[in-house]
């Protein structure tokens, strides 16, 4: 197995990994849970957050490094650079959850907390978010936007 074929298979279980992890905490997600339910929703959130990790390390070491692809294709494709804004603005998004998750986990159990509306509709737009980036995916796979002029 070439390092290559590792490398892709590793970022594609991770995004399978966050559209999983992602779309459990927005099932699990309630208006009022208690801190043992948002506990279990921060765990889920930190496979989340190892998967973005994950899928970063793998992307970038496709993209840079000599496994693939030249990285002038990367470089010079304005649909990669779209993906790759679209990749930070979920993570930017997913800022305010976690810390959230993480500081509302603490305390007596049974507790019960109100979770802000705001939280439901980030996670709703980083869902959204993330079935955009395979289709440019496959768009740049296909060679749409590299724009090469020597």
């Amino acid at each position: 197995m070439t390092i290559e074929i590792l490398l892709r298979y590793i970022h594609f279980i991770s995004i399978f990994t966050i559209v999983g992890s992602l779309s459990a905490e927005h099932l699990l997600i309630k208006k009022i849970m208690s801190r043992s339910e948002i506990s279990r929703i921060a765990k889920i959130d930190t496979v989340y957050g190892i998967s973005a990790l994950t899928l970063l390390v793998a992307g970038l070491t496709l993209w840079l490094g000599s496994y693939g692809k030249p990285a002038i294709y990367y470089n010079e494709n304005w649909i990669f650079h779209l993906k790759i804004g679209l990749f930070v603005v979920v993570g930017i998004l997913s800022t305010y959850p976690t810390l959230f998750f993480i500081k509302q986990r603490k305390g007596e159990p049974s507790e019960m907390v109100t979770i802000p509306g705001k939280i439901v509709w980030m996670l709703r737009v980083e869902i959204l978010i993330l079935f955009i980036i395979p289709m440019l995916a496959g768009l740049m796979a296909r060679g749409t936007g590299f724009n090469f002029n020597p």
